[in-house]
């Protein structure tokens, strides 16, 4: 049994707003106890954090990290957009994924340990996004949970990926993704009248079949959605089809967040720390995570890496604060809430006993630029020591 011991830390859980000093006590890659004074044998593993601040791992809920690899097409591959066809739910994030992506170390420098990552925005159904910690050379070794959500993509980028094709309008995208969720509880409800019998089997459909988690609520949608249309397009759809969604990117989410509080629908916000690069994020602002947080909203910082670095999500969570955002919001935005929305804070984004030992130290608030990553602790292995 593998036994650490982090003495005398000021510990942020991401779940007590105030800070406590006290231990952490970690056991075969699990957090035993946080807080107090734990006890353990002599071949036990001390790390002594006096002067230092105990953070959760930080989570990012929409990253396209080892898929779209640091140097661009040409390092590696483009591996994050089918382009030959707009409706692709059968893809699976997990099969693009490169660990050895020279993006991963830099991002574990930043106290950035798990991630959800997956296809681009460029197709009405991209195929799903899958959750890892950010270290390993195989993608089985990555993995948290293999499909955490199906990509869908509203607004300019199936427009523009598709316009001399099959898609030249907001109205087309939208029927288009109609189209394939009525296939798809068609197809379902097809499966289920025929039971245990095969002759009365619809014809296999591997795009359907993709497809039925999200039917049955077991995989939410996972909604690109800048502009205030297209978000609430995205929300009238899951509602008509009693399908759970979560609205990626959100950047008008402060124009209409009241709606977006009656929907109740978790809220991924970014890229923030870029030019506003078409129209439809004109209205981008980092008052925006704010807003949304002060509305009860479940709110999570993104950085769309590599849009934005991996590294620099505790950065732009600190631009939030500058901005207006409570601090403790903004830790909660890339630590406990993005866990959530990619449905794993069963074992990252707080430290509490039980979850995975998925810790960073720092000399400082982690949401300031001038603060030194001391240490990154994944699974209870020490990966990043400064």
């Amino acid at each position: 049994m593998e036994k650490m011991i982090i003495r005398n830390a000021v510990i942020h859980d991401a779940v007590n707003e105030k800070p406590y000093l006290g231990d952490i006590l970690i056991e075969d890659g699990k957090l035993v106890s946080v807080g107090g004074n734990a006890d353990a044998d002599g071949d036990c593993a001390v790390i002594d954090a006096s002067g230092l601040r105990a953070y959760p791992g930080f989570v990012d809920a929409h990253s396209h990290i080892g898929l779209d690899s640091y140097g661009g097409p040409t390092a590696n591959t483009y591996d994050f957009n089918e382009m030959n066809d707009i409706c692709c739910p059968q893809l699976r994030g997990m099969d693009s994924y490169f660990p050895l992506d020279a993006a991963i170390p830099m991002a574990l420098e930043g106290g950035v340990t798990t991630v959800a990552t997956g296809p681009g925005s460029a197709n009405v159904l991209g195929g799903t996004f899958l959750a890892v910690k950010l270290y390993g050379n195989t993608v089985e070794e990555a993995v948290v949970k293999p499909e955490v959500a199906m990509k869908c993509a509203f607004g300019e980028n199936p427009k523009r990926c598709y316009k001399d094709k099959c898609d030249s309008a907001r109205m087309t995208t939208a029927a288009k993704l109609r189209e394939a969720l009525f296939e798809a509880r068609e197809y379902m409800a097809r499966k289920e009248a025929a039971g245990d019998d095969v002759s009365k089997m619809p014809k296999f459909d591997m795009k359907l079949e993709a497809m039925i988690p999200v039917m049955k609520r077991e995989m939410p949608l996972k909604a690109h959605a800048h502009r205030s249309d297209d978000i609430m397009t995205a929300i009238r759809i899951a509602k008509e089809f009693d399908l759970r969604v979560t609205i990626e990117h959100c950047t008008d989410g402060h124009l209409i967040a009241k709606e977006l509080k009656e929907a109740g629908v978790p809220v991924a916000v970014g890229p923030t720390l870029t030019n506003a690069s078409k129209p439809e994020v004109l209205n981008r602002s980092w008052t925006t995570p704010g807003i949304l947080a002060d509305e009860g909203l479940q709110v999570s910082i993104i950085t769309d890496a590599p849009v934005i670095p991996q590294q620099y999500l505790p950065l732009c969570a600190g631009l939030a604060v500058k901005a207006g955002m409570d601090p403790f919001k903004a830790l909660q935005a890339i630590t406990i809430n993005p866990a959530k929305h990619i449905g794993i804070e069963d074992r990252v984004g707080s430290l509490e006993p039980g979850k995975d030992a998925d810790i960073v130290l720092t000399d400082g608030d982690p949401l300031v630029s001038d603060t030194v990553v001391k240490y990154v602790i994944v699974d209870g292995k020490v990966l990043v020591k400064n």
